[in-house]
């Protein structure tokens, strides 16, 4: 707690104000203002040590012992004020002994209040320390156990990763379904909104087309209705004129009458005129007055005639209105046949248009509804696009988060799968010096699936895999039925589950020894119908099932154009051949014959003799034996297929093909550098050996017995080599046997050599089974001497030559 403080400067016990120190806020504790000091404190909070010192100064000499006890807990003190403590100068007079004698007073009482705190921060200190201590060791543990759950954490979320990767493209799928079906649906609601609005305009300028009809024609109604009454009203009229007319005749004809009436009375009145000149007189008196009211007449009559002329005036116009309505009457006639027709046409339009108008109608009605219909289905899209959209938004979100979780899970995967894979880089480097400097053969078990023709599996397994961790991928456990178990340890067991991949990645290393200038070979081992065959050709035709020879040469052609950038370049030779009943025979000549015919010489081909023959550098050559340069993988291909077709085949009650002999592939590898004038003589043997089974096994009769008991004698030729290698014997019968023979300088030589048992899961081969491992397990100890690389140096002229 003191190193905390180690930097700031001393308080000044002097500078107070009103009984508070005056000192800087950055000089202060902060931790001090909301918390205690260690466990023995009262919950008071810590205080300044000039607040202290100011309380001191108040209390007075007597209440020193209180403040000690009461204030010991709270007091902190940084390293410039211990410090300042420690080499404080009294002043005073010189000898004003009381003066000071308070002040060493007050510093005594300062100094065991900075001893206490100490004590109590050493203390602090201690149980700090152990809580750390435990906090550190449950830290510790836990994180074991959080590696251990994310190991397995690691692999659910693999799974869950692969699951949602199946779910999100579903969704993408479906997303994308949604959407096409969604542009579909917007495309023809577009299509079927432009119909209706097209629809619409057109019952609209149809509508309004009617509508005008309909105005025209009530306006023509009515125009008609009018004319009509005018007509009516004319006719009337004239009647009322002709009446008049007859009236006036009538009228005449009274007053022609009547004045003939008064000529009769005229005449009589003549004949009474002296009558009525004797009444003169009196009718000139009656004259006056008579005057007088004819004056009143003529003005009567004036105004008579006033009006009579208006009425003629009126008369006049009258008829003047009556022709003008009778022309206006024609004319209206004639357009009124005009309208009638019209009308007529426009009915017939009307009709039409009404057919149409119909028409028009149910199609936008039914348009309307399948419209109604896509809104609904619209809606339907929509809302279930919203459900995908936020269903895919989630999945999204989650997918994300998910993917952020695995891609973090995937970097410690990865950098925890790069240590993995250094350390067992190192393991298998360590591993093979120590079996390159042992100078072990190295044995693999391999361990084929039960087949359909196999007999019936017991209660119990026959073969067991031990799960221990020293034997783990290494150790493998035969179980006969009387319960007795028989355990071997190899280089590496495969189970029957391993592919043909798993097994090359084992062995790709030494295939890429052969390009390095090592001798490699490798034989497969084991009873008739345990995949020896399988293990070492497979079906070539078949990228997942070719076996080790054709993954090999695949590897070496692909190694060797990759080393051409560092100026490499390689020729190689294959051959390939077999031993049949002690005699070798070249599977790549074109003169020899098909088939297990006994009439052949006994080498296979008249006039060649196939001697093996073994150089001072260890190198194996057979006279006479074909070599072929090849270049290309499908040259090497074309000649294993030559070499399956002509190799010994007969039927066994192992096998309905059993491979009758020894088969051995040699592909010889040069390599020149010519930027560093190196040169490598590598040499790649890929061997499949015929059946182990014994003789009483296969059951063979005839020639088939001849083959098997040359197989047995080649193969016990072998052991006899094996046996003799193990116990270190001076004398290693090699030639025995011509395969023991061929294969002297990979047993004995520097050659790196691999041996694959097959093992067989079938019951009834249990004892066959037995032998093989048995005999691996020999093969396993044994002791050969340590692979050397050959290379050469040399100069360029020399490369142009090798290689043209």
């Amino acid at each position: 707690m003191a190193s905390r403080n180690q930097n700031r400067p001393p308080r000044s016990p002097s500078a107070k104000k009103d009984g508070i120190d005056q000192v800087p806020f950055d000089k202060r504790r902060k931790i001090g203002l909301g918390r205690t000091v260690g466990p023995a404190s009262t919950g008071r909070m810590r205080q300044p040590f000039a607040v202290v010192n100011s309380r001191q100064d108040g209390t007075g000499n007597s209440d020193m012992g209180s403040a000690e006890g009461s204030e010991c807990g709270t007091v902190e003190f940084t390293k410039e004020e211990v410090e300042a403590l420690l080499n404080v100068k009294f002043k005073g007079k010189q000898f004003d002994f009381k003066g000071k004698l308070e002040q060493m007073t007050e510093h005594i009482k300062r100094l065991k209040l900075c001893i206490k705190w100490f004590q109590q921060t050493e203390e602090n200190h201690v149980l700090e320390k152990e809580k750390l201590q435990s906090v550190m060791e449950s830290v510790e543990k836990k994180c074991m156990d959080t590696e251990v759950e994310m190991k397995s954490k690691v692999e659910e979320f693999n799974l869950i990763i692969s699951d949602l990767k199946k779910t999100v493209s579903s969704l993408e799928e479906r997303v994308a379904k949604e959407e096409s079906d969604k542009l579909d649906a917007i495309e023809c609601h577009r299509k079927e909104k432009e119909a209706r609005v097209d629809g619409e305009k057109l019952q609209a300028l149809l509508s309004s087309d009617l509508e005008k009809a309909r105005q025209e024609k009530s306006t023509v109604e009515q125009k008609a209705a009018s004319f009509e009454d005018m007509y009516k009203r004319a006719q009337e009229y004239n009647v009322s004129l002709q009446q008049y007319n007859s009236k006036l005749q009538k009228d005449n004809e009274t007053h022609s009458e009547s004045l003939k009436r008064v000529e009769m009375e005229k005449l009589t009145i003549v004949e009474n005129l002296s009558n009525l000149r004797c009444h003169n007189k009196a009718l000139q008196d009656q004259l006056t007055s008579f005057k007088a009211s004819q004056d009143e007449f003529i003005k009567q009559k004036e105004s008579l005639s006033n009006e009579l002329r208006c009425l003629r005036g009126e008369l006049q116009q009258v008829r003047h209105d009556r022709d003008h309505q009778v022309t206006k009457v024609q004319a209206l006639t004639a357009e009124v046949v005009k309208y009638e027709e019209f009308t007529g046409k426009s009915c017939v339009e009307l009709d039409n248009l009404t057919i149409k108008s119909n028409a028009l109608e149910e199609t936008c009605s039914s348009q309307r509804e399948q419209i109604r219909i896509l809104q609904q289905q619209l809606a339907a899209a929509n809302e279930k696009l919203k459900m995908v959209d936020l269903s895919a938004s989630e999945t999204r979100a989650e997918y994300e988060e998910q993917k952020r979780i695995v891609r973090e899970l995937h970097d410690r995967l990865a950098d925890t799968e790069l240590q993995l894979s250094e350390g067992e880089k190192l393991r298998k480097k360590l591993h093979n010096t120590i079996l390159e400097l042992k100078g072990n053969i190295r044995v693999f078990c391999r361990v084929r699936p039960l087949l359909p023709d196999d007999g019936v599996a017991t209660e119990t397994a026959v073969i067991a895999y031990p799960t221990s961790t020293e034997a783990l991928g290494r150790g493998i456990d035969l179980m006969q039925s009387a319960g007795q178990k028989y355990p071997f340890t190899f280089d590496k067991v495969f189970t029957h589950e391993a592919s043909q991949q798993d097994v090359f990645v084992e062995i790709s290393q030494l295939v890429q020894s052969a390009l390095d200038g090592y001798k490699v070979c490798i034989f497969a081992y084991g009873q008739t119908g345990s995949g020896k065959t399988y293990t070492m050709m497979g079906r070539p035709e078949t990228s997942e099932q070719k076996g080790l020879i054709p993954r090999s040469l695949e590897q070496i052609f692909q190694a060797s154009q990759l080393l051409q950038v560092q100026g490499w370049k390689y020729k190689m030779q294959a051959s390939m051949l077999e031993i049949y009943n002690e005699t070798i025979r070249d599977l790549l000549s074109t003169n020899r014959s098909n088939g297990l015919d006994m009439s052949r010489t006994e080498n296979g081909v008249q006039g060649k003799q196939y001697t093996i023959k073994h150089d001072a550098n260890g190198n194996t050559h057979v006279s006479d034996l074909t070599v072929v340069d090849v270049c290309s993988i499908k040259e090497i291909s074309s000649l294993l297929q030559q070499a399956a077709k002509s190799r010994s085949v007969g039927k066994t009650q192992m096998n309905e093909q059993s491979s009758r002999s020894h088969f051995v592939f040699t592909l010889r590898i040069s390599g020149i550098n010519e930027n560093t004038e190196q040169q490598v003589q590598g040499v790649l043997n890929l061997i499949d050996l015929a059946g182990s089974e014994r003789l009483s096994k296969s059951g063979s009769t005839g020639d088939r017995l001849k083959e098997t008991q040359a197989i047995n004698k080649s193969l016990s030729c072998l052991a006899d080599v094996i046996f003799a290698l193990a116990k270190r014997e001076d004398h290693v019968p090699f030639r025995n046997s011509k395969l023991t023979y061929l294969l002297q300088p990979c047993l004995g030589g520097d050659s790196k050599t691999l041996m694959f048992v097959n093992v067989s899961p079938d019951p009834s081969s249990i004892g066959e089974s037995l032998c093989s491992l048995r005999f691996a397990a020999r093969v396993n100890s044994c002791e050969i001497g340590i692979p050397r690389r050959q290379t050469t140096t040399v100069r360029p002229s020399d490369s142009r030559l090798s290689f043209g």
